[in-house]
């Protein structure tokens, strides 16, 4: 039997300031999403994604896969999207037994009306007080860890409109 690798008292403090972070921050971009419009931060990581995919369209599944959700969790969460009229669902032209989730021109609105607040509110949580060179480290360290978590970069659909 291996004897225990335990941390350093460095790496120690390192994950419980990671873990603070994982641990608060999605609430925090819930919080201000919710009230500002009316969105999850999992439904405005969805509108945004399809804003940024070609025709503003992504198959269900691949999407499902990139939110790092179930199928049928996303699908519950594409009914209330849908219910908005910010996305349909339409049949893959390619493979009719695959569903395709579309972008609607109110959902691209809602995309756009939203994202100023969401940018704003992630450049005060995240980036404020970091030096430019911080925030080249933040990316270096982040890029490495997602490689581990997701080699194939399966996952990766949370991002912001660009203009």
């Amino acid at each position: 039997m291996s004897e225990t690798r335990w941390l350093t008292a460095e790496q120690e403090d390192a994950w419980r300031s990671l873990m603070t972070v994982l641990m608060v921050l999605p609430g925090a971009l819930d919080s201000q999403l919710q009230r500002d419009a009316g969105l999850t931060h999992a439904g405005y990581a969805v509108l945004s994604a399809l804003s940024e995919a070609p025709e503003r369209t992504i198959r269900i599944s691949r999407l499902a896969t990139m939110a790092n959700m179930s199928v049928s969790r996303l699908s519950h969460l594409l009914d209330r999207l849908a219910d908005r009229d910010w996305v349909v669902r339409r049949p893959d032209p390619d493979d009719g037994r695959s569903t395709m989730a579309v972008l609607t021109d109110a959902g691209w609105e809602k995309v756009v009306q939203t994202a100023p607040g969401h940018v704003e509110n992630v450049r005060s949580l995240v980036f404020e007080g970091l030096e430019a060179s911080q925030i080249t480290e933040l990316k270096q360290i982040s890029a490495t860890i997602a490689t581990r978590l997701d080699p194939e970069r399966k996952l990766g659909l949370v991002g912001t409109v660009r203009r």
